[in-house]
Parts: structure tokens; sequence; C-alpha cells
């Protein structure tokens, strides 16, 4: 574009020159260079800050690292590379026989859980008999030892028989005492928790619900709509439930987002709404015509993390350019353009807005120089 800008001069020059008959001398041809340098730097900076231009705009999307839930060798590999899923579609089986058998013991708990609290009401109900027999045996052994202790020697009772009465109403307190502490274990073993069930139950149900689960796990189901890339997987491989070992990558089928890099000396240009053009590597000379979508409120290089170290200013990165959200009028679909695809990118703002027709042709010399490139290797 310079130089075009510079041929353009160059003739009107010539043609300033020849019409008006001025003669080349020390005064004339400083002056014209000099114009010609003033005139077009001013069109440059102007363009440069009303209508940014970026070298990296790319097409982003989201991927979920698949990682089980449970471990275990892998039977199955329901899909294969790049096919295109529903959401709850099988993607990976793990052998699901160790947590089977963990579901059938959990299930034996709960049932040996169930017959205990049937022993244990049983109990309950025998002890709860016992206390009151033995307490209707108290209550007549006291009845009688109170009466003869009263009635006396006047009537005929001795003392001995007094004190046999006295202990024969002690051995029934007891008896009583015991029968009570019987049923109070009973009703102990039969105790429920918050939502009125019993322990043992609940824990065992508990049990239960966490092998199934872990059973459950061992299908691993697509997340949502989209497709599995690069799999490497393969039946006998050993899969674990570790973050940062998954064992494969899985690609939401949603609208990807096209962002571009922008210096931050155009940013206060730069607003909601205002037209944008894109060319691809992939698509040479073609121009695809958008508007911005957004402004990213934040910078990457400027987050800070807890840590147990200070920041000092050699660790501060570069600047970082502003990333802008785009969204382009034409349906990308008709091209063969893979998810994250590069290419260039401008932005024509209002202010300024004839100086846009040279960043517009710059652009798509860019895009036409696309057609142009080779492998030396």
């Amino acid at each position: 574009m310079e130089l075009l800008l510079i041929g353009i001069y160059i003739s009107i020059c010539w043609a300033i020159f020849k019409i008006f008959g001025l003669s080349l001398n020390k005064w004339t041809v400083p002056t014209a260079v000099l114009g010609g340098v003033v005139m077009i730097g001013s069109l440059l900076l102007l363009m440069n800050y009303n209508h940014p231009y970026s070298t990296l705009v790319r097409d982003y999307f989201v991927t979920t690292p698949i990682v089980p839930d449970v471990g275990g060798r892998v039977i199955e590999v329901a899909v294969k590379g790049d096919q295109r899923v529903k959401q709850g579609d099988v993607l990976i089986r793990i052998d699901p026989r160790p947590y089977e058998a963990t579901v059938a013991l959990r299930q034996a708990e709960l049932r040996a859980a169930l017959q205990k609290i049937e022993g244990y009401e049983a109990a309950l109900s025998a002890s709860t008999s016992e206390s009151v027999q033995a307490r209707a045996d108290r209550d007549r052994s006291y009845d009688n030892y109170v009466r003869r202790e009263k009635a006396g020697e006047a009537a005929g009772f001795a003392k001995a028989q007094v004190e046999n009465l006295r202990q024969m109403y002690l051995a029934d307190e007891a008896k009583l005492q015991a029968a009570l502490a019987k049923e109070l274990e009973a009703e102990v073993q039969l105790a429920v928790d918050a939502s009125g069930e019993n322990v043992l139950v609940a824990q065992a149900k508990a049990n239960l619900a966490s092998a199934q689960w872990e059973l459950d796990r061992t299908v691993i189901r697509a997340p949502t709509d989209g497709f599995v890339s690069q799999l490497t997987l393969r039946p006998g491989m050993m899969a674990q439930p570790l973050p940062l070992r998954p064992i494969g990558v899985f690609v939401h089928a949603e609208e990807t987002q096209l962002v571009g890099a922008f210096w931050q000396n155009s940013l206060q240009r730069i607003a909601i709404g205002d037209e944008a053009e894109v060319i691809f590597r992939a698509v040479p000379g073609k121009v695809f015509k958008g508007k911005v979508e957004k402004v990213l409120p934040v910078l990457a290089q400027g987050q800070l993390q807890a840590g147990g170290n200070l920041l000092s200013v050699e660790m501060v990165p570069n600047a970082g350019k502003v990333p802008v959200l785009l969204s382009l009028d034409e349906d990308l679909r008709q091209y063969q353009l893979p998810a994250g695809v590069i290419g260039n990118g401008a932005i024509y703002t209002h202010h300024v807005h004839h100086v846009a027709i040279m960043r517009k042709i710059l652009l798509r010399m860019v895009g036409w120089q696309n057609y142009v490139f080779g492998e030396l290797h």
C-alpha cells in the first residue's frame, strides 16, 4: 500500500511539474519529497489508529478432556475419531465386573441389615414383655415387703421373714433394671436418622448407591453433541481417573468464536457494532465481512493468582494485545475450514471513515498473497 501511495504521489508531482512548468532545483524537489513524506505518513498514522489491523485472528472452540470417574481396563471404544454423536451416546466402556461384584456385595449387606432390623424388632418386643413382667413382679414383691414390714411382729411376722421379703423385692428390682437395659439396647439398635430410616439400613443403602454409581460410570457417555477428535484409545488399555491424564478430547458441537488480537493503541476507537473484515489463509483472495461483537474485558497478562511468591517487575509479561470477538455475516460451513483456523482481520471504526479504503485495499492485497506459498524442504 505504501508503494501504491508513493507511486500515486510521484505521478501527481510529475503532472504538477509538467503542467506548471516548474524546474527541478534545490527548493522544489525537497518540498515535493517532504510533502510526500508528511502526506503519506499522516494517512498511514490515521489508518493505523482509526482502523486497526490484526495478523492473528483465530477461530476458537471449546473442548472437554475425557477423564473417567472410575478406573479399569477398556473393553470397548464405541465411536470412531471425529464421528458425530448425540448427548448421552456411549463413547467408551470400562470392564464392569469388579464394580458389579461390589454392587452384589452391597446388596447382600443391605439384606443383612434388613434381617438385623427384624431381629432387633423381635428383641425389642421380647425385652419389652420382660420389662413389663419384671415391673409387675417388682411391684408385687415391694407391696408384700412394705405390708409385712408395717405389720411387724404384732401380726406374727418375724424379722427374718421381713428381711427375706426385702431381699426378694431387691432381686425383682434388679431383674427390672436388667430388662429395661435390654429394652434400651434394642431401641438404640433400632434408632433412625433424620429421614426416619434405621441408621444401619441407611448406611447400607448409601454404600449400595455409591457402588451403583461407580458401576454406571464404567460407561462413558457424550456430555453434549459433538465428537471425539484424534482418538487413540484402544480396547485393552487402562483408564484411570487422573485429571492430568485424560484418555481423549471431546469437541463440543457448538458455535465457535472468532477472536482477533489487536494492539491496545486503538482500543478507544473500537466499539461494538463496528464493521470488520477477515481473511483466512485457507481461503486465498476471499474477504469475509462481519462486525465487532465484544471487546473482552480482561487480558491474560494481567491475571494474578494466590501463591507464596511476590510478583516482581521482572516477572511482568509483555503488554499483550486486546482480544476482540468478531462475528461474520457469511456461514463458514460451506468452506473446508477446521475449527481453530487462523487468518488476518481489520476493524473499520466510525472515525475518519474515508481513510478505511486504504485498509481495505491492504487487506485484500494480503489475501491475494495467500495464493503464493511453498515448502522448501
